[in-house]
């Protein structure tokens, strides 16, 4: 495993962002918005993906996209080294919860799914695969 890093859900991320990197400092990186990708028409300036780094430690957060229940607000994202290794925590992770977004290729790259464990826990699960 790469990494194991909080991923934060908020309405009006960018604020979130702002907010958070003033109280904590580091550096705002990689930063995605939801304009020009036809699934989120109609969510545009909204973001996608946003890291806060500091130090080893990376902060990563979205805005929200749909409804979200009170606890969902945070989950964990497991960075994967290899497909063998995602493959596995995904099918280990799923038995017993569910996949909000099954394991699938996306348009960034990676091999990606959110899954919610048997015990409520949401999981992000990323390898960014070799071009």
């Amino acid at each position: 495993m790469k990494s194991a890093n909080p991923y934060l859900f908020i309405d009006g991320c960018k604020k979130a962002v702002a907010y958070y990197q003033e109280a904590l400092g580091g550096d705002v990186q990689n930063i995605q918005l939801a304009d020009g990708i036809e699934m989120f028409k109609g969510h545009e300036g909204k973001y996608l993906h946003a890291e806060l780094h500091l130090g080893n430690s990376i902060i990563h957060f979205s805005d929200v996209f749909g409804k979200v229940e009170k606890g969902d607000h945070v989950g964990i994202t497991l960075e994967c080294e290899n497909e063998d290794e995602i493959r596995r925590v995904y099918d280990a992770l799923k038995s017993g919860g569910h996949a909000a977004l099954e394991l699938q290729k996306t348009f960034w790259g990676a091999l990606h799914a959110n899954v919610t464990d048997k015990y409520g826990v949401r999981w992000l699960l990323n390898y960014q695969m070799q071009a």
